[in-house]
């Protein structure tokens, strides 16, 4: 696995601590708020687990395939 491969998994695990942060400050009371941070918190934390799905796959075309989730998740 490349160094590059390798810095994937704690950036990723790090995304997902500062996408959490975001959404532990959105006011309380506002819906649209809270509605609109639950689904940035969805994706944003599944963005590690589909990293750490890919890193495992069987073949490389499965790894691409994963991967291209990762990169939609996070658009």
């Amino acid at each position: 696995m490349s160094e590059q491969a390798k810095d994937l998994k704690p950036r990723t695990k790090a995304f997902a601590l500062r996408v959490i942060r975001m959404y532990s400050k959105l006011p309380k009371n506002n819906t649209v708020a809270q509605v609109l941070g639950k689904q940035v918190l969805r994706s944003g934390t599944s963005v590690g687990a589909n990293y750490r799905e890919a890193s495992r796959g069987r073949s490389k075309a499965e790894f691409i395939s994963k991967i291209g989730d990762c990169l939609k998740e996070i658009e």
